[in-house]
């Protein structure tokens, strides 16, 4: 009798599941040809058990008449934008207001203009040292990064770690950010929707954090940041301007860890790129 009450409620369940997720209709074990019963009574639903008063079904969405245009939809949150470039000038309007790094954080943290941030588990706003000259500015966090809240955890970290000890640095020598503060889910690359409105937001960064030197870590970054459209393999090892007001910065691209840990042999080229950076962080040194 137990073994039957449980799988009753299970049967229920079941149901109830089916039914607030829209489903309206049963097939049976064998196929009919539906367009010879056009004209036939609807056949009712089989009653599998009787259905559970909680949770109560949603109400069924009727389809507008023909010619009308369906209701809008809300999405994630009602303050996420329904156009991504709404989305970008609220992030840019709220992003020139903020003082100082910690502002922009708690801005961040608050902001529910991007979809990410509601698939996402934690804010990835930055690691090292603000007060560093020399900046390092990542894609998007990773399944490592949004479990910590840190940006290049996991073995992209370790190895990014290596790669800055092999020219004398480490995370108290420099600061660290991403272009997209929140993860995409299945690690997959961040849309240019979604690059779009977190950009005023990495730019608002770089403007309050005042390097004299950016390290673009990997293709979109670079992308983001210079407005190149070249891939990473053609723009890597090279310098671009960026304006702040009216100083100029110098980027240099590089390859992402996460792809050299996927093609080891291209570890020499982004070798060639830290000798460069080891090279114009001299430069400056000399030169301050």
């Amino acid at each position: 009798m137990i073994a039957s009450d449980d799988r009753q409620r299970d049967l229920i369940a079941a149901l109830d599941f089916h039914v607030a997720a829209g489903v309206d209709l049963m097939l049976d074990e064998h196929p009919h040809d539906r367009f010879t019963e056009t004209d036939a009574p609807a056949r009712p639903m089989a009653r599998i058990a009787e259905p559970s008063p909680e949770p109560a079904a949603p109400p069924r969405r009727e389809l507008p008449p023909r010619g009308e245009a369906p209701p809008p939809t809300r999405t994630f949150g009602q303050s996420a934008a329904a156009r991504p470039e709404a989305a970008a000038g609220d992030a840019r309007a709220r992003a020139k207001d903020v003082a100082t790094l910690e502002e922009l954080e708690a801005l961040l943290a608050g902001f529910d203009g991007c979809p990410l941030k509601f698939t996402a588990k934690n804010l990835v706003f930055a690691d090292g040292n603000p007060a560093s000259k020399l900046m390092f500015i990542g894609e998007a966090p990773g399944a490592d990064e949004d479990r910590v809240g840190k940006p290049f955890m996991g073995r992209s970290g370790k190895l990014l770690d290596r790669m800055m000890a092999a020219i004398g640095l480490d995370r108290t020598r420099a600061y660290i950010a991403n272009v997209v503060p929140w993860r995409p889910p299945g690690n997959r690359n961040p849309t240019p929707q979604e690059v779009a409105i977190c950009k005023p937001f990495i730019e608002r960064q770089i403007e309050l954090a005042d390097p004299d030197l950016i390290v673009c870590v990997g293709g979109l970054a670079t992308q983001a940041i210079t407005g190149t459209k070249d891939g990473i393999l053609k723009t890597r090892g090279r310098f671009y301007p960026y304006r702040v007001g009216d100083r100029e910065i110098r980027v240099l691209a590089t390859l992402h860890p996460a792809y050299l840990l996927r093609q080891p042999l291209q570890k020499r080229l982004a070798w060639r790129d830290f000798r460069a950076l080891r090279a114009a962080l001299d430069g400056k040194a000399q030169g301050g």
